[in-house]
């Protein structure tokens, strides 16, 4: 288009009118997530989706992951470890204020640490806290823990959502209306619908590019594909129809990220519910699972096989696939050998994810074909989180855990998957004890085995992350070395 005989005013003005415009919408941002949190506190549920929205957006840590799996300072500026390695003490970051104002200090952290670690704690991952022997708040900027043992992993827990800082002030509100300390403020949750965050202009780091951003909740496969074609949205994280990938790939107004995650996708099995706990049984569900019919068939080929709980990026990764290969005559005959030559029935229930809703089906089908039957419920998050993973009400599921490193589950005799084994639980104690390099390598490839030998859990694949956006958005994290969608460094290009 060309313009003539236009005044020099006019055009200055309207082009300060178009800049202003295009400012406003390009620091809007709309992304599109399947699954909404049931409530806003990540440190008292299990479920990931707290963590895709708020995690470094509203709420930080002492540490934080970075975009490669890198442990970073977060809001601890630096550290020092005593020469036992059972003393941290940390120096906070200066300035660093909450949502409400008010500032953060040493007992802001020590709260959150006790909170985490109390007798009546409800977070999900309160095992990360069990090492903590005391916390102390030495003046406003210094916090001292200290452990009852030396643990190699304790920077590491601490990056995890379930470690973030909060305000004591403020807990009584943060399932509904949480306040942190991040790029981006809580601002609106239209529950079924949305969640507004607003940016942060009293941010103590780096400030977020953006000044809105919007996480839009779409459960449906083929609504999630409409939304992003019609550019309802501008961003799906985690898109949950791999089928339509090629699609997006063909069509210069979007970009495609593939990403890995830590999501070792499982179909979790009841240790304890007979005849679940005969490990015949659960060995040959294994050999009855056709791990790649499950790629291909649910995801569309996004996923690697895994034959034990642990990502095949880690350098520690044993490929253990082997161990428990599809071989359904193997499987009848270890049924039989259990006594059960006639099968027997289960359940099996399906959170909302397409890779559960979609993989059941399938897996459904190869038990049948070996005689055993299963009774499917299609459960949405809340119901899964209430019967299967607090109340360990079922047989099977279908899970993708999508915490990092977290093979200490396992450890864990009341975790839902009720999995007792005191040797696995005693190197698990060996390797949060361990800080040689070699030696927790080591320890780690051999609770690989361990959990791999006893047939825990049937291990499907390591999930892919695809995530579809506008072809002008930058800054988004391809992979997921955390369940999070971190857009405090997202922002468009023209």
């Amino acid at each position: 288009m060309r313009f003539r005989n236009i005044g020099l005013g006019i055009i200055s003005a309207l082009a300060l009118t178009a800049s202003q415009g295009l400012a406003h919408a390009r620091g809007d941002i709309v992304v599109a997530m399947q699954l909404e949190p049931p409530h806003l506190d990540p440190t008292s549920a299990a479920a990931g989706a707290i963590d895709s929205v708020l995690y470094a957006n509203v709420f930080e840590g002492l540490t934080r992951f970075g975009p490669d799996g890198s442990v970073n300072p977060g809001l601890a500026a630096s550290w020092d470890i005593s020469a036992d390695g059972k003393t941290y003490t940390f120096t906070l970051q200066d300035g660093v204020k909450f949502h409400d104002g008010t500032d953060l200090t040493s007992e802001d952290v020590k709260f959150s640490l006790d909170r985490a670690r109390s007798d009546d704690s409800q977070n999900a991952q309160k095992a990360l806290f069990a090492g903590i022997e005391a916390v102390e708040a030495v003046d406003p900027l210094t916090v001292k823990v200290t452990l009852k043992e030396p643990n190699g992993n304790f920077l590491f827990n601490l990056a995890w959502g379930d470690a973030v800082i909060v305000a004591p002030e403020t807990i009584g509100g943060i399932k509904s209306a949480p306040v942190g300390t991040g790029a981006f403020k809580f601002a609106n949750w239209v529950q079924g619908d949305r969640i507004d965050l607003e940016k942060n202009p009293d941010y103590w780091g780096t400030a977020a590019k953006l000044d809105k951003v919007t996480f839009k909740f779409i459960s449906d496969p083929t609504a999630a594909f409409a939304a992003v074609m019609a550019e309802d949205v501008n961003a799906f994280v985690g898109f949950p129809a791999p089928e339509n990938l090629p699609q997006f790939e063909a069509d210069p107004r979007f970009q495609v990220l593939v990403g890995s995650t830590e999501g070792e996708t499982i179909l979790a099995i009841n240790n304890k519910l007979p005849p679940l706990d005969n490990v015949k049984v659960r060995e040959a569900i294994a050999h009855a699972v056709d791990r790649q019919a499950i790629i291909d068939g649910a995801m569309f080929g996004y996923g690697t096989p895994i034959g034990t709980h642990f990502a095949p990026h880690n350098r520690d990764y044993v490929d253990l696939t082997e161990k428990s290969q599809y071989d359904p005559e193997l499987s009848k005959k270890l049924l039989a050998e259990a006594g059960y030559a006639e099968g027997f029935s289960t359940t099996l229930k399906l959170p909302p994810p397409s890779y559960a809703r979609r993989g059941g089906e399938i897996i459904a089908s190869q038990l049948r074909a070996v005689g055993i039957q299963t009774e499917i419920s299609n459960l949405e998050w809340a119901q899964w989180l209430e019967q299967v993973f607090k109340g360990k009400d079922f047989g099977l599921t279908i899970v993708s855990h999508t915490e990092p490193m977290d093979i200490g589950i396992y450890a864990r005799p009341d975790y839902y998957f009720q999995y007792d084994n005191p040797d696995f639980q005693k190197l698990f104690e060996d390797l949060s004890a361990e800080n040689d390099p070699d030696k927790r390598s080591a320890l780690l490839k051999q609770a690989q085995e361990t959990i791999a030998g006893d047939y825990v859990n049937g291990f499907l694949f390591q999930l892919a992350f695809p995530t579809i956006a506008d072809a002008r958005i930058r800054g988004l994290w391809m992979n997921q070395p955390t369940q999070a969608t971190d857009l405090t460094a997202a922002y468009w290009v023209d």
